[in-house]
């Protein structure tokens, strides 16, 4: 979750073990973040963020799940600069996938139900 992934950045720099914890999220085949874009980031989580992605950009691989467009993210990411340095590295040379705005969640259980 996204929250929670900047909640740790911030908490790895008060505890000087930041640089640490970008080369771990550095290193992984794959980061996934769900829920970008649901919740604010303050300044610090989002600028940390920022530099997790810049750490991995056109090295690895990131995966982003969002219920929110790339215009609605500057609801998460206040700062419009770092807002648009933020989708400038997930989008270049990136694929983007659009599955409407149906819920999947909500189709399942209306699945289920009519079984």
């Amino acid at each position: 979750m996204a929250t929670q992934l900047a909640n740790e950045l911030v908490e790895a720099a008060d505890e000087m073990t930041l640089a640490k914890t970008i080369a771990r999220y550095g290193r992984v085949d794959l980061l996934c973040i769900d829920e970008l874009g649901y919740m604010q980031l303050d300044r610090r989580g989002a600028e940390l963020l920022f530099q997790v992605l810049t750490e991995r950009e056109e090295k690895a691989s990131v995966a982003i799940a969002s219920n929110e467009s790339f215009g609605g993210w500057t609801k998460t990411f206040t700062d419009p600069r770092l807002c648009a340095a933020i989708v400038d590295r997930l989008t270049f040379g990136g694929t983007i996938l659009e599955t409407g705005t149906d819920s999947y969640r909500l189709a399942q259980a209306t699945r289920q139900r009519t079984t």
